[in-house]
């Protein structure tokens, strides 16, 4: 796998544009994969469920298509509960950050 350069990990990193940002049910909003890994930190397993089920995963959805990070994305895809989708993101960003 080639090395991640310091460009792309600034591009993962960054706030998305505000017509492409996260919108949970409950109206609460996402710009980044930082703010993510915050949101999943303290949401309730619920709000989780809603969004990440066996249905359907938006949080992955969002991180694929509008992220544009693959990694992270599969790696939510097989994240089954709030708690171990929270470390996923949170082991990204901390890659991410070492690489800027």
């Amino acid at each position: 796998m080639p090395e991640m350069s310091k460009r792309t990990a600034k591009k993962l990193l960054d706030n998305v544009p505000d017509e492409y940002v996260f919108r949970f049910h409950d109206g609460h909003i996402l710009r980044n994969v930082v703010e993510l890994r915050n949101a999943l930190k303290t949401m309730q397993n619920d709000s989780f469920a809603f969004h990440a089920n066996s249905e359907k995963n938006d949080f992955s959805k969002w991180v694929r298509e509008v992220i544009g990070d693959q990694k992270l994305a599969r790696d939510l895809e097989k994240a089954p509960t709030r708690t171990k989708a929270a470390q996923k993101v949170a082991d990204r960003v901390t890659f991410l950050s070492s690489k800027l």
